[in-house]
């Protein structure tokens, strides 16, 4: 009997799930072009062989900051073939971001847009890395060319669980930014969970028209469609009425809250576009309750809304279908559901206590699905887990009775003002449901007399005339004197960032002073 060492490197797993005729059509591209599965299969392992010849050291890592194309996605499918590490990065940073990107990571290679190549070089050189090449979104670039004299077949390396496929930067709001350490084991482990859970089928068809350098386009999405055999209807970049004329020939839509939210200001989103569709799911950002409604009136169909983070994949969903752990499991609208099969979590305060039903506290987390650490930073790692090995997401919380989590805010978002607490995220929930407001976020400043208090930034609905004044007024009817802001400003819009999640950090420096003797 032999002992061979269980393979879980992720491509294998995918590869193993396409299906037997390679010549359908695996992604529609909006540019005109098909893929098949052959085609995702030949050139991913064309690139893994150009990969290979560099000879780099084990978990070396593949720094990318191209546009979407599904070539940068056929890179992602070959580094993870090579037993390299991918690094994907936001398309939107710029020279001093990336210099402590690539400085701090190291790649071995690094693929950039044709546009970059001068300056993105000179980082890279300054780095120590050797290899920088190109990818553009049509099909260009060194890459390719380098490629396509490389062998179209490629063995998978041979991946434990614990060797990394993927190192997340996160945003760093509260200074430099970490990089999460994914391995082959814990995104295998989240795709394979989230298939089952989310009743993936054969025939389904999932429109992507999310960035693939974070979380939930590049795992959520793209490791559902391929772990389940399905064809993907490819956006470059979202737009709205794209999407709708899509819709009838698909059965899964993935998006930010913020997709959804243009999505209804489209006239022709109605119940007969969405008639064949299966599943909406929305997460990176919290969904607003009067969305959730606003949707099922005009669609039929329920949001699904799940949590999730770069360091853990997606921890929590609201069901599918009846979760038969759980008494009461239809999807809810204000929660992200359940633990995931084979995720725990708790609700701890400070002290390290487990809280009660309904008792907000900072939520912690363990599973398979939960990183390996934080990219050379072993004090910051120790620190983010507990003894018994939960990780502390830092995001506050709750779980009712039912057993549905909660998410109140980021611990860093707590405002402490005279001695209380005060949780952003339930005051903007008062403030959403006010006449008027589309959209609410409150941060906390200092404070000469209370160490910090709230300000709160409100945006209109379209065409309404809000009066700051009148809307603190309402407030102090609602909740605790001490947990209303001291001051409303209305504006435009919220500072966000490229999945949708408000900057509060941004708002917190631009109010900073406000308070200043």
């Amino acid at each position: 009997m032999t002992n061979q060492k269980e393979n879980f490197n992720l491509f294998s797993a995918i590869r193993a799930a396409f299906p037997e005729d390679l010549s359908a059509v695996a992604v529609e591209a909006d540019n005109g072009k098909n893929y098949s599965w052959s085609d995702l299969d030949q050139k991913s392992a064309q690139m893994a062989n150009l990969l290979a010849s560099l000879n780099l050291p084990k978990g070396a890592c593949v720094a990318v900051q191209v546009e979407k194309s599904v070539e940068a996605m056929m890179l992602y499918l070959a580094t993870l073939r090579a037993g390299l590490v991918f690094l994907p990065l936001n398309t939107a940073y710029q020279s001093a971001e990336m210099s402590y990107f690539l400085g701090n990571a190291e790649p071995g290679v690094v693929v950039c847009t044709p546009k970059n190549l001068e300056w993105i070089t000179e980082l890279a050189k300054a780095a120590g890395t050797q290899h920088v090449w190109t990818l553009d979104e049509h099909q260009g670039g060194t890459l390719m060319r380098l490629s396509e004299s490389m062998s179209p077949e490629h063995e998978a390396m041979t991946s434990s669980s614990q060797d990394l496929a993927a190192i997340l930067y996160t945003s760093g709001t509260t200074g430099r930014s970490k990089g999460a350490m994914l391995s082959h084991g814990n995104l295998l482990s989240n795709a394979q969970t989230l298939k089952k859970y989310w009743g993936w089928k054969d025939g389904d068809v999932l429109i992507h028209a999310l960035p693939i350098f974070h979380v939930h386009g590049l795992f959520v999405a793209i490791h559902g469609a391929l772990l389940n055999g399905s064809k993907m209807i490819w956006m470059s970049k979202f737009d709205p009425k794209s999407v709708l004329t899509q819709m009838p020939r698909a059965t899964v839509f993935m998006g930010v809250p913020t997709l959804y939210v243009r999505l209804l200001g489209e006239t022709g989103l109605t119940r007969e576009v969405t008639k064949n569709m299966r599943l909406f799911v929305a997460g990176s950002a919290p969904l607003l309750t009067e969305t959730f409604k606003e949707w099922q009136d005009r669609t039929g169909h329920t949001i699904l809304e799940r949590y999730g983070m770069s360091e853990t994949g997606m921890l929590t969903s609201n069901p599918y279908e009846l979760d038969t752990r759980y008494a009461e499991s239809e999807r809810r609208g204000g929660t992200v559901g359940f633990p995931l099969p084979g995720v725990s979590l708790r609700v701890q305060d400070d002290e390290g206590a487990t809280l009660a039903v309904d008792e907000i506290g900072g939520i912690q987390v363990k599973g398979p699905n939960v990183f390996q650490g934080y990219w050379r930073m072993p004090e910051k790692t120790a620190e983010e887990f507990t003894l018994d090995g939960y990780f502390k997401t830092g995001d506050v919380g709750k779980v009712d009775a039912r057993g549905y989590v909660q998410i109140v805010g980021r611990a860093k978002d707590l405002i402490i003002s005279g001695g209380y607490n005060v949780y952003p995220a339930e005051i903007e929930s008062y403030m959403n449901d006010m006449p008027g407001v589309a959209e609410s976020a409150l941060v906390g400043v200092p404070h000469p007399d209370f160490g910090e208090v709230g300000v709160a930034v409100v945006i209109p609905k379209l065409d309404a005339q809000i009066e700051a004044d009148q809307l603190i007024a309402m407030l102090k009817t609602q909740v605790a004197n001490f947990k209303v802001p001291k001051k409303c400003f209305v504006l435009n819009e919220l500072p966000r960032n490229a999945m949708g999640k408000v900057q509060k950090n941004l708002l917190r420096d631009q109010y900073k002073a406000l308070f200043n003797a």
